[in-house]
């Protein structure tokens, strides 16, 4: 039986209530808090900095998976360790050099992720995938919550597991965007690892009924 996990997307959250949303992901059946940090130039958006990572990380429970869609990644990287980041993902597009990125994230303690946007193919990363524990296939447009799930995401996924098997590599593959109970299974069998979803979760009625849910069908 695989252990799918679950990654509630803390940007849908209520910031007015943002203890008690933390309090609930505690309480509830998922796996891992998943923050995204914008900061309106690699992406049209600015979501939240350091000192609402800082607030999240004191009261968290469960392990902190931090997506970084800003540019020059690496000046940051000790920063977020410090923050209390378990896993650090950064965009491929936004590295230069990605191996010696990936090697500071590992240097400070953390997990390190790549995201790929929808353009960017996961044949890109054959020579680093070895060196990478995570990679974040977005099912949207980086930027936004509440995007529509693009189709073309699951033969991606197949494509990366097929990747990350052939290398004999211990990626996980993580999917962000627009994740329902609809998709879910069908991206599990595709070869998916983690499950972040943001308005599925906090704009339900249960949110703790719906990670159970997610979990229970993608057993």
């Amino acid at each position: 039986m695989k252990n799918t996990l679950i990654a509630p997307s803390v940007l849908a959250a209520d910031f007015a209530n943002l203890q008690r949303e933390i309090e609930m992901i505690n309480t509830s059946e998922a796996d891992w808090f998943h923050i995204d940090i914008m900061d309106g130039v690699f992406v049209p958006n600015i979501s939240f900095g350091m000192p609402v990572l800082d607030a999240i990380n004191k009261h968290a429970k469960k392990t902190i998976d931090v997506h970084l869609m800003i540019v020059d990644p690496d000046r940051y990287i000790a920063t977020f360790k410090k923050l209390g980041a378990d896993i650090l993902t950064v965009h491929y597009e936004a590295c230069t050099h990605l191996h010696r990125t990936l090697q500071a994230i590992k240097a400070e303690g953390m997990k390190a992720g790549v995201a790929l946007n929808p353009h960017t193919n996961v044949d890109l990363l054959e020579d680093v995938i070895q060196d990478i524990d995570l990679v974040c296939i977005m099912s949207v447009n980086p930027g936004f919550g509440g995007q529509s799930f693009i189709e073309n995401t699951y033969s991606k996924v197949e494509k990366l597991k097929a990747l990350i098997n052939r290398k004999n590599a211990s990626t996980l593959i993580e999917i962000d965007g627009g994740v329902t109970n609809k998709n879910a299974k069908q991206l599990v069998d595709a070869g998916a690892d983690v499950l972040v979803a943001g308005s599925y979760v906090f704009g339900a009625e249960n949110p703790i009924a719906t990670i159970a849910d997610l979990k229970a069908i993608t057993k």
